[in-house]
C-alpha cells in the first residue's frame, strides 16, 4: 500500500476546511505561523508601479500574468498595496489633499468602490479575492497600524467589545509622521485587541492570505505587533504577516522571529545603485536570523515598468543597469529575502521576465540553506548558502566599486567548506566553466555580480 505523507501546513488547511464545513472556528497554535511561509514568499506588490492609486482591472490583469507567465516558478501573491481604501488618492502628497475615506459602522476601512467596483454593496475584497484564488494565485493587502482618526472622531463601536469605542483606546503618541490616517492603539486598552480582531476577522472573511502592515517596524512597536499575531492566530485563516518599513531593529530579532513571517530591514528599495549597496551593508546584521517560516526582508524588486503612477518620479523602465538589475536579483536570491516585484507584470520585456524565471537561482532560493557572508574586503562580496538537499554550494560575488576597473575576485574553496575538485556553473547563463580546484577566480566589473554552483 502507497503511503501518503502530509506537510504540517497540508494538515492545518485539511483541518481548517473540516472546521469550516461545521461553521467553527478555529485558532492556531503558538509558532504555528511559521509553517505558513517555510519558503520565501514570492509574489506581486502594487507600489512601484502604482502607489497609492491602483485598480481592480490592473490587480487582475496582474494576476492574469501571473497566472500564466509566473506560477509556475513559484510566484504565487498577488498584494494591494497602500490606501485601497480612498477614494480620491493620488501619488504622492498624502497628508495634502482632503482624503475621502470609505469606512464601515465599526470603524474598519473598506475598499472605495470607485476603484474596486466588485467591493459594492458590502462585499469588501471578497471577489477579487476569489478572483485571484481561481488563477491558484493567493491574495494580500497593506494596511497601516492603529486606528482610523475618522473612527476615533465619530466614536464609532468596537466590533465584539462591550460597548467600547474607538475614542476610548487610542493615543496621538508615535503617531505615523508620514501618513496621518491613523492613531496608535494603546495595547493595553480594553477594546484594542478586540479591534484588531474584528479587523482580521473581516480580512479572512474576505479570503485575504497576507497581510503587509506599515508603520510598524521602525520605530519597533512590540506591543501592537503582538496584538497583530494574537488577531491572526484566532482569526481562523492562515494570513502571512510581512513588517515595514525597516530598518527593523536587530536587537528586535528574536521577537520578531516569533511574531511575523517577514520584517524589512531597510526602508524603501527603488532603482538607485545606492539603494543596493545599502542592503549588502545593512543584511550583514541579519545572516544569523534567516530561518523557514521568518525572513528579512530587502524589500521589493523595483524592476521592469515602474512609477506608472508611482512615488518616485516618472512613468518608465527602471533606470538599474543590466549588470545592477543581475546584482539586485542575485543579492535577493542567494539572500533568501521574500521576492515582491514592483514592475507591472503586463508591462514586462523579455529581459525582466528571464529574471524572474531562471530555475535554477529560484532553485537556490527555495532549497539554499546556512546563508553567509565569506568577506567583504575592498568592495569585494562573496556570499554563499549551501543546498540542503544536494549538498551544492552556491556562491554569489559582487564587485560594488565605482568607476570601470575589473576586479579579480579570488575565493579559496575551503572558505566554502569544500575540498577536492569541483564542478563550476555560471547560474545565470548556465555557463559550464569546468572543474576548479583549491581556488575560485572570477572577474567582476563595478556595480556588476557573479553567481555559481559548485558541484563536488
Amino acid at each position: 500500500m502507497r503511503k501518503i505523507k502530509f506537510s504540517v501546513l497540508a494538515l492545518s488547511v485539511i483541518f481548517l476546511f473540516v472546521a469550516c464545513a461545521n461553521n467553527k472556528k478555529i485558532s492556531f497554535e503558538k509558532g504555528e505561523f511559521k509553517s505558513w511561509a517555510e519558503t520565501p514568499p514570492m509574489g506581486w506588490n502594487s507600489w512601484d508601479c502604482y502607489g497609492p492609486t491602483v485598480e481592480e482591472h490592473e490587480v487582475k490583469a496582474n494576476a492574469d500574468y501571473m497566472a500564466e507567465n509566473l506560477k509556475e516558478f513559484g510566484w504565487e501573491y498577488i498584494v494591494v498595496d497602500i490606501r485601497w481604501f480612498v477614494e480620491n488618492d493620488k501619488a504622492g502628497g498624502y497628508n495634502q489633499h482632503d482624503p475621502r475615506y470609505v469606512i464601515d459602522e465599526y470603524g474598519r476601512y473598506q475598499p472605495a468602490v470607485n476603484r474596486f467596483p466588485s467591493a459594492e454593496k458590502g462585499k469588501g475584497f471578497r471577489e477579487l479575492a476569489d478572483y485571484v484564488h481561481s488563477k491558484g494565485l493567493k491574495f494580500g493587502i497593506h494596511i497601516m497600524r492603529g486606528i482610523p482618526k475618522v473612527a476615533v472622531e465619530n466614536k464609532l463601536p468596537i466590533k465584539g467589545a462591550s460597548g467600547i469605542t474607538a475614542d476610548q483606546i487610542y493615543s496621538t503618541e508615535l503617531q505615523c509622521r508620514w501618513l496621518r490616517d491613523n492613531y496608535t492603539i494603546v495595547a493595553d486598552k480594553q477594546g484594542a485587541q478586540e479591534y484588531y480582531n474584528s479587523i482580521f476577522d473581516m480580512y479572512a472573511d474576505w479570503g485575504v492570505d497576507f497581510i503587509k502592515i506599515d508603520d510598524i517596524a521602525r520605530p519597533y512597536h512590540q506591543a501592537e505587533i503582538e496584538l497583530i499575531r494574537n488577531a491572526i492566530d484566532q482569526c481562523g485563516r492562515p494570513i502571512v504577516l510581512s513588517l515595514s518599513p525597516g530598518e527593523t531593529p536587530v536587537e528586535a530579532a528574536e521577537h520578531v522571529k516569533e511574531h511575523a513571517n517577514m520584517w524589512r530591514m531597510v526602508d524603501d528599495v527603488w532603482d538607485k545603485w545606492t539603494d543596493i549597496t545599502h542592503l549588502l551593508n545593512i543584511a550583514q546584521k541579519w545572516y544569523p536570523h534567516i530561518s523557514p517560516g521568518t525572513w528579512p526582508d530587502c524589500d521589493m524588486i523595483p524592476l521592469g515598468r515602474i512609477s506608472i503612477r508611482g512615488e518616485r518620479g516618472e512613468d518608465r523602465m527602471t533606470r538599474l543597469t543590466r549588470d545592477e538589475q543581475y546584482t539586485l536579483m542575485t543579492l535577493f536570491a542567494i539572500f533568501k529575502s521574500p521576492l515582491m516585484f514592483g514592475g507591472d507584470l503586463p508591462s514586462n520585456d523579455d529581459f525582466t521576465l528571464s529574471l524572474l524565471t531562471n530555475r535554477e537561482v529560484l532553485k537556490m532560493h527555495e532549497e539554499g540553506t546556512d546563508v553567509r557572508q565569506v568577506f567583504n574586503e575592498g568592495g569585494a562580496i562573496a556570499i554563499s548558502s549551501r543546498n540542503q538537499f544536494t549538498d551544492e554550494v552556491y556562491l554569489a560575488l559582487f564587485n560594488i566599486n565605482e568607476g570601470d576597473e575589473v576586479m579579480e575576485i579570488k575565493v579559496n574553496l575551503k572558505d566554502l567548506g569544500l575540498n577536492g575538485d569541483c564542478q563550476v556553473v555560471e547560474m545565470w547563463t548556465n555557463t559550464d566553466l569546468g572543474e576548479v580546484s583549491n581556488d575560485f577566480y572570477s572577474s567582476i566589473k563595478p556595480h556588476a555580480s557573479g553567481l555559481y554552483k559548485f558541484t563536488p
